[in-house]
């Protein structure tokens, strides 16, 4: 439990400052749109546990999985936050094999971490009462105490706990439950864990594809990475000249005034007695 307590107290933390509700100074886009990424998450987490390439590497399978995780009015499907840092924590903490980091990153999203969100949802609005009433009296005091001292303290201890125990409770369990079950289990989690990355680019692609020729754009890229053996970023670059060739192909480009700006200088500096 020793080896475990600084990386799980870090990993508690940093899915506090990810949540979107945190009283983060550098706001919403440095905590959720940043922090609770899964691949930033990853990096965090493989520096809490020393090793960095794999904490990457599980970031990367994970953030595939949740790539098209979307949040509705409120409502979520998996909590991505308790998945980055409990799943992939928890992940460093037996095996760093990505694809169990997978695995386990659904399993905590989708079961407790899903459970806090919703406490945390139905409890707030009791602190949103509370703050509306101080706004009604003038209370200064109260709406910093209703509004952002008393749940920024719920959030904390809401994230902190659960992944903190998880990390450090949860190891002796993976492990005897990955040294106990039999081998087609074992193999069955990790080719499921390979799996949902794919599912993940798939709903992605749902959401981004809206005709089927744009297909050929992605099977273009595909082809550059898979075949030409290109790195991410020269597609990157290419890419972005792809674009704006269809962009420019498109129509829907600005045209150029400098005929018309020609014809304006013409008649405005021509002078007809001149000539």
């Amino acid at each position: 439990m020793g080896s475990l307590f600084i990386p799980a107290l870090i990993c508690g933390i940093f899915c506090y400052l990810g949540a979107i509700e945190c009283g983060n100074p550098l706001g919403t886009t440095g905590s959720f749109y940043c922090l609770g990424r899964p691949l930033v998450a990853g990096l965090i987490v493989g520096l809490a546990f020393g090793d960095v390439t794999a904490g990457v590497l599980c970031g990367v399978a994970v953030q595939a999985v949740f790539i098209a995780n979307l949040s509705t009015g409120g409502a979520t499907n998996s909590e991505i936050t308790y998945a980055s840092y409990g799943g992939i924590g928890l992940a460093m903490a037996t095996t760093k094999d990505p694809a169990v980091a997978v695995t386990l990153s659904v399993l905590v999203g989708n079961t407790f971490g899903l459970i806090f969100y919703n406490l945390r949802m139905a409890g707030y609005s009791v602190f949103n009462n509370k703050a509306q009433q101080a706004a009604e009296n003038g209370d200064t005091k109260g709406i910093n105490l209703w509004h952002f001292v008393i749940p920024n303290i719920c959030t904390f201890l809401l994230r902190f706990i659960p992944v903190f125990v998880a990390i450090v409770a949860g190891q002796g369990v993976v492990d005897a439950l990955l040294a106990n079950v039999p081998e087609i289990v074992t193999h069955i989690i990790q080719v499921l864990g390979g799996v949902l990355p794919a599912l993940g680019v798939g709903m992605l692609m749902n959401i981004v594809i809206k005709e089927p020729v744009h297909l050929i754009f992605f099977l273009f890229g595909f082809i550059l990475l898979a075949f030409a053996k290109l790195d991410t970023i020269p597609v990157v670059f290419i890419s972005l000249v792809v674009c704006y060739i269809v962009y420019i192909a498109s129509g829907k480009a600005p045209a150029a005034p400098a005929a018309e700006a020609s014809a304006s200088n013409d008649a405005t500096y021509e002078d007809a007695d001149l000539f």
